[in-house]
């Protein structure tokens, strides 16, 4: 029996996630981004997260050889950046609106969170590495709509 990927992915896909643009210095004067929607706490003592990325992707070796990176929690207002930092080559932050951070990379300036982390580990994980952060400062800002991705398309989630 053959393992039908794409019948995996879609059954995968069936688990709705929040979306996060995660942040990191590429040079000393450029910053790049990239969407995941594979974030997730790990610990509370020490503060740890991770989020996972393709070795395909072109922004793989800036992200796992980072010091640190900004993870920037996305609301619905966020769909069309979200769009563009998931996409293979569009990885610049120019003409998105950020704010600095104490670590470096910047947050998106009205993310409805912001986790700023120093690289903890990469582990290999077949065709993706987990990044895992330590984080050192975080905000929590006012909450609109969350962006949520499933079953390969954005959509959001009701607050009653």
């Amino acid at each position: 029996m053959t393992f039908d990927t794409r019948a995996f992915r879609n059954a995968l896909g069936s688990f709705p996630t929040g979306v996060a643009v995660i942040t990191t210095r590429a040079s000393a004067e450029q910053h790049l981004g990239i969407t995941v929607n594979s974030f997730t706490s790990v610990s509370l003592d020490p503060p740890l997260v991770l989020w996972c990325m393709d070795k395909k992707s072109d922004r793989y070796h800036s992200f796992t050889k980072a010091a640190s990176y900004t993870v920037s929690i996305l609301g619905t207002e966020h769909q069309e950046v979200s769009s563009r930092l998931a996409k293979q080559g569009s990885h610049s932050l120019e003409g998105i609106p950020l704010t600095e951070t104490q670590t470096g990379p910047p947050a998106l300036r009205d993310a409805h969170a912001v986790f700023e982390c120093e690289a903890e580990a990469v582990h290999d994980a077949g065709d993706h590495a987990i990044l895992i952060g330590r984080v050192v400062r975080f905000s929590r800002h006012e909450e609109n709509v969350p962006l949520v991705y499933y079953r390969g398309r954005y959509g959001s989630l009701s607050q009653s």
